[in-house]
């Protein structure tokens, strides 16, 4: 059997090889000598070459992108199972995402060596540890090649622009899905569900010492001693590895058009992020920022040094990130009420031995004024002020179940590819509920990604008992998308379904009045009111410009009648308690 079994193993070796010769596995990085990245056509074409000659690799098409091709998975798993079901029972899952910006090319040509190098087992290949990656994730904008668009950033000579098939910026679009791209990633997600997520990017900003730096999912956000893990556990290791590899890496520096001895803060990942939509799930997510001013063979090595170290934090703490995303998991549905909102808390910091280079203000030859030059040549360390913790400020009781009525189906579409368990009322059912109306928001004076997006949004609130229709949704709260229902179905959230104009129809007066008419059952009303015309006359008094504005004091007095429209302001999602 023994003899068999050897046999068996050379042959298949032997074919391994024989491939191995069929294909080239040098990539055009390395042929290059680290001054290009590989197109989307040879990136796709060299995973299928691995697929066909290494057993431990698969890749697969998912959904559509917005470019008219398909999305595609590549998975690396020792065992040569491919069913994420029977993965999930024993072993991890890391998923990197790679070309969300394909101008920022480092992790598309550094993932390909690195599926390469374990594949071909040059370096320790992980016993526990499923890696998954999306080979380029903005299709569309990875065709679109040129060799301008990054006006900062030091090589490759040709890549991708940042803007999908339709110009999306696709790293705003996790928690809307307006693309294509982003509901195949949803779906691409919920089949993977990853315990950890690395997204790859090249930063802008400051000039500094580091090739890399990082953007962990803010700890405070993620919460509970999951986040406690990844702040005092995960990125720390992650930090003396790269550094006993000669990387030294550094908090994303999150400075703009100033120097960063000043001290800067974290970046807040709201789920438009990735790593703001993984959170969503307990997944831990990082984003990778390599330094664009540094040479593009420099980042590239980088980017693959870190996402070994990721791999290998990920085999080394398997056990202990499942057992605290469960717990995570299992936490959140015993609170009682959730965060929607985060501050800075300035009470606490964090030093950092900073690397940089010295920055001045020194007059521009063009403008005349003054503009910022860093020294190449000055290099230092210093300590610097970092600002890693946040404070919840505004917070909301988690409902039993939300319900929405059927004619949102956009909202509903959206729950759905997001594996939102839901109840289709069977018959017209009365619910006594928590009902919102849109008490003030703010709006973008300019487009942002499709959308006039809107901010500081309050509400009131009071309970009615109202009877929805058969085919409403009843959605309870008690399951896994418990921080995605919230992040979206509450109104106040930064990145809720109404801040992205999901339910603006309910902003606009469908009915109204003319005053030639309706200042005669004004009249009526006031008199069957007192109480009402008390408060008319206290208004005019308090108010000067309500005072003098006589179309105002009719459309008031509209508003306190029975003729106004109860659509109007009157949020569509409903919270039973």
């Amino acid at each position: 059997m023994k003899k068999i079994f050897i046999l068996l193993l050379l042959v298949i070796l032997s074919c391994n090889s024989k491939k191995e010769k069929e294909y080239n596995f040098t990539t055009v990085f390395e042929k290059s000598d680290g001054l290009e990245t590989a197109t989307y056509a040879e990136t796709i074409q060299y995973y299928k070459n691995l697929a066909a000659t290494y057993a431990s690799i698969k890749i697969d098409s998912i959904g559509e992108t917005d470019s008219g091709k398909p999305l595609h998975m590549v998975t690396l798993n020792t065992d040569g199972i491919f069913n994420f079901s029977e993965i999930r029972k024993n072993k991890r899952i890391l998923l990197i995402n790679n070309g969300i910006h394909p101008g920022e090319s480092d992790g598309i040509d550094a993932t390909m060596m690195l599926y390469r190098d374990l594949a071909k087992g040059k370096i320790t290949v992980p016993k526990n540890t499923v890696i998954v990656t999306i080979p380029i994730y903005n299709v569309g904008g990875s065709l679109n090649r040129n060799s301008t668009t990054r006006t900062n950033q030091n090589g490759p000579k040709a890549y991708g622009f940042r803007g999908n098939a339709r110009n999306y910026d696709l790293n705003r679009d996790f928690i809307k899905c307006d693309t294509k791209n982003a509901k195949t990633f949803a779906q691409l997600f919920h089949i993977v569900q990853p315990d950890v997520f690395i997204d790859n990017h090249v930063s802008n900003g400051a000039d500094y010492q580091y090739t890399l730096t990082h953007l962990f999912t803010q700890h405070n956000k993620l919460g509970g001693d999951l986040g406690a893990y990844l702040h005092n556990e995960m990125m720390p290791n992650l930090e003396q590895q790269l550094a006993d590899k000669d990387w030294d890496i550094t908090p994303y520096v999150n400075v703009f058009n100033k120097t960063p001895e000043s001290g800067f803060s974290q970046f807040m990942d709201s789920p438009r992020y990735s790593t703001g939509y993984t959170t969503l799930f307990n997944t831990i997510g990082m984003m990778v920022e390599t330094h664009m001013l540094k040479p593009y063979k420099q980042r590239v090595e980088g980017t693959y040094e870190l996402m070994k170290s990721m791999v290998d934090i990920t085999e080394n703490d398997g056990e202990k990130i499942k057992k605290l995303r469960e717990h995570a998991n299992k936490k959140l549905l015993t609170n009682k009420t959730y965060t929607l909102n985060w501050e800075l808390d300035t009470s606490k910091t964090s030093t950092l031995n900073f690397k940089g280079f010295e920055g001045e203000m020194i007059p521009s030859e063009i403008t005349g004024k003054q503009r910022l030059k860093f020294n190449r040549n000055k290099p230092f360390t210093k300590e610097v002020s970092y600002q890693n913790y946040f404070k919840p400020t505004d917070s909301v009781t988690i409902p039993s179940a939300y319900i929405i009525p059927q004619g949102w189906w956009p909202v509903i579409d959206l729950l759905k590819i997001n594996n939102t368990e839901m109840i289709q009322l069977e018959k017209d059912s009365s619910y006594s509920v928590e009902s919102y109306k849109i008490k003030d928001y703010k709006s973008r004076n300019t487009p942002y990604e499709g959308h006039y997006l809107h901010y500081n949004t309050t509400v009131s609130s009071e309970v009615k008992t109202i009877t929805f229709k058969k085919g409403d949704y009843l959605i309870k709260t008690n399951q896994t998308s418990l921080r995605y229902l919230l992040e979206t179905l509450e109104p106040q959230a930064p990145d809720s379904f109404f801040n992205w104009n999901f339910f603006d129809t309910i902003l606009q007066q469908k009915e109204g009045f003319s005053p030639y008419v309706w200042e005669e059952k004004a009249k009526l009303i006031l008199l069957q009111n007192p109480r009402l015309q008390i408060e008319l006359n206290l208004k005019k008094s308090y108010e000067p410009d309500f005072a003098n504005n006589w179309y105002a004091q009719l459309d008031w007095i509209h508003k306190k009648s029975e003729n106004y429209e109860k659509a109007h302001l009157q949020y569509p999602v409903y919270r039973v308690k």
